[in-house]
């Protein structure tokens, strides 16, 4: 069983405050009567260590004064006896200056209402900053026996109820209100999906990304970093991604590099072939990386090098007095054929543009 102790630790103080009211004042008085009797304590004891320290002083200074003068190695020991005992007694008087010093004067009546304000108001003392729990802890130990808590669980209206037995064999019983149990933080079902179709295809750091691009929160509306995306799978069983293996098969999705890769092109040329839409590709989600499935058609498209009559895209539409977009449209629809040159000069997108046809005049 979990009980917040919050609210159970002010009922009990209270309860405590509450019974130790009526002697408040009193016991305020004798504390500060105890912290001048402390001190006085203190001053009679550090001046009976300077009594000592003169008495041993006076003793080694007549031990030096008695000594044959000719005995030049015992005077030598007790010369420096003496002057040791010189430097406690020096060191004695110093310690009790200061302690005279720092005695704390008579309460004066100003004084005293203040300790008594106190008096009234004890949870001022206990609330205290300089009053740690170690104290509240031995306070509570010199009128209380135990606390007995009683709790229900999934009660409509949680309280806790509490039996404190003091020490004397009175009984108080105390009833205290419970927070209501808080509704579990947890992440929404449609990202847990979506972790799920991209964890077939991307490792936990690319997953991270494209859940921030989407601007996707963490269940406390964080960002998603590759460890919380990780932990994430790892919460809801999600399998880690694998690669693929070093050969791709014919149809296969894959990234913008491994595709370029195969085509033996940069992945700049096919990211704008995209871009134009003449390579067709596929992403799981918006923000996901874009994939190429890798065919035949495609493979065949590209060529080393195209006839000589061929255009580039742009003295196509010259040509053809039209834009640019036109002629991939053309292309798309099969109006017109074009080829992707790989290598040489003429590197890039290949267009046949027609030759017009001669009239009779």
């Amino acid at each position: 069983m979990n009980v917040g102790g919050q609210a159970i630790d002010a009922a009990v103080a209270e309860a405590f405050l509450a019974a130790l009211q009526p002697a408040a004042l009193q016991a305020c008085l004798q504390a500060a009567e105890q912290i001048e009797q402390g001190h006085d304590a203190a001053l009679d004891q550090h001046q009976r260590q300077v009594e000592q320290a003169r008495y041993n002083a006076t003793r080694a200074e007549r031990r030096y004064r008695a000594v044959d003068p000719d005995n030049r190695l015992v005077a030598r020991g007790l010369e420096t006896e003496w002057n040791t005992a010189l430097q406690q007694v020096a060191d004695a008087e110093a310690e009790l200056a200061r302690r005279e010093t720092a005695r704390p004067k008579t309460l004066t009546p100003a004084e005293r209402g203040a300790i008594l304000a106190l008096g009234d108001d004890l949870g001022q003392v206990w609330d205290a900053p300089t009053t740690t729990d170690k104290d509240r802890k031995q306070l509570l130990r010199t009128l209380l026996e135990e606390v007995n808590i009683t709790a229900r669980r999934g009660d409509p209206d949680p309280h806790a109820r509490l039996v404190l037995r003091w020490k004397g064999g009175a009984i108080s019983e105390l009833t205290v209100p419970l927070r209501r149990p808080q509704p579990k933080i947890r992440t929404d079902e449609d990202t847990i999906d979506l972790i799920r179709r991209l964890a077939v295809h991307y490792p936990d750091a690319v997953i991270a990304g494209i859940l921030n691009r989407q601007h996707r929160t963490t269940a406390r509306g964080m960002s998603y970093t590759a460890n919380r995306a990780g932990s994430l799978r790892t919460h809801w069983g999600i399998p880690r991604h694998q690669p693929s293996p070093a050969a791709p098969r014919e149809g296969e999705l894959l990234n913008v590099t491994q595709a370029a890769r195969q085509l033996q092109i940069a992945p700049s040329t096919l990211l704008r072939w995209l871009n134009d839409g003449f390579t067709a590709g596929e992403q799981v989600t918006p923000g996901a990386p874009w994939r190429i499935r890798l065919t035949e058609e495609l493979r065949g498209m590209l060529t080393g090098n195209a006839p000589d009559a061929w255009l580039a895209l742009h003295h196509a539409g010259r040509a053809l007095d039209v834009s640019r977009q036109t002629v991939l449209q053309k292309v798309k629809r099969g109006e017109l054929r074009a080829v992707l040159t790989r290598t040489g000069r003429r590197k890039g997108l290949r267009i046949e543009v027609p030759t017009p046809q001669e009239g009779l005049f």
